[in-house]
């Protein structure tokens, strides 16, 4: 049971985001890959309001991966009363910015590293 448990344990420490459809960014330097889901999860929609999450890992020494729950509803959330914002990549290089001096170490191994995003504010989860 104790091994089992640590099993756990070491699974949630190394999650990584599938490489098929991201896209790749440099931001000061360093090279990142991100990720849209083309279509919203359940949590998604039932606990965040449908709102897109955007999933970034560095791209060459892959670590804690950052989960970006932006203020943009999901295209395919299915309410009919929202704005359709883009995510742009310029977008993603800005929130990579403040999620590193939240603190967010991308080579470090570990769990998740979630934000939250409201405006041009961002604030760790």
């Amino acid at each position: 049971m104790l091994i089992q448990k640590a099993e756990i344990f070491q699974l949630k420490q190394t999650m990584s985001i599938p490489k098929k459809g991201t896209r790749k960014i440099i931001v000061d330097g360093e090279s990142f890959i991100w990720l849209i889901r083309r279509q919203p999860t359940y949590t998604q929609e039932c606990f965040h309001g449908g709102n897109l999450h955007v999933a970034v890992e560095h791209a060459e020494n892959s670590g804690s991966v950052l989960v970006i729950i932006t203020d943009r509803p999901h295209p395919q959330n299915g309410s009919i009363n929202h704005c359709e914002i883009p995510v742009r990549p310029s977008d993603v290089a800005q929130w990579i910015r403040q999620a590193l001096q939240l603190g967010w170490q991308p080579t470090r191994s570990g769990i998740p590293f979630q934000v939250q995003i409201a405006g041009q504010c961002m604030e760790k989860i």
